[in-house]
């Protein structure tokens, strides 16, 4: 059984991945829980900070998923693409309808809420502690050259054969 999303596609060399906002293994803050959905929050994006990827490192996507959502495929909960390679940390709350605060070149994509934004932690009541995979994956090229339509989904499999490291946490969350 795999231990992570990342388990079941191509291997690639880890960097390291922090955050004021989220910690890996730990309980995620109201901050980053879905408002949205219902479940308290405020749908704030985490502060992320990365460093020690490759140098031949192009430019960045983003991408926060839970596989436990039931829905058979899981749940993708935010995804930006085409952050350049100099750009290394992002503030809490870049991740709004807007993108305030994201690169300019920078695309976030429609999450599963069909929604271009960080939607919170949301499971369903009952439904246990799910885990929160915070990726932050080093592309050797500066544009996948996604169009805004793109999917989440999408995003990972042009990422796929250009991905050359990755950096995540796992935080959780659980509806009480």
């Amino acid at each position: 059984m795999a231990t992570t999303p990342y388990d079941l596609i191509k291997k690639v060399p880890a960097f390291t991945v922090t955050s004021t906002d989220a910690t890996d293994g730990q309980e995620f803050s109201m901050a980053q829980v879905s408002g949205i959905f219902g479940a308290g929050g405020d749908d704030t994006s985490p502060q992320l900070s990365w460093s020690g990827f490759p140098p031949e490192t192009k430019s960045f996507a983003i991408t926060v998923y839970d596989p436990s959502a039931p829905t058979g495929a899981g749940f993708w909960h935010w995804a930006v693409t085409d952050i350049p390679a100099n750009v290394t940390s992002l503030e809490s709350g870049v991740g709004d309808v807007l993108g305030a605060g994201l690169p300019e070149q920078a695309q976030q994509l429609r999450n599963d809420a069909s929604i271009a934004r960080y939607i919170g932690a949301a499971p369903p009541a009952g439904g246990g502690k799910h885990t929160y995979f915070i990726g932050v994956h080093a592309l050797d090229v500066e544009s996948l050259g996604l169009d805004a339509g793109a999917t989440p989904s999408f995003l990972g499999f042009n990422m796929s054969g250009h991905t050359i490291a990755r950096a995540v946490i796992a935080p959780w969350w659980e509806a009480k």
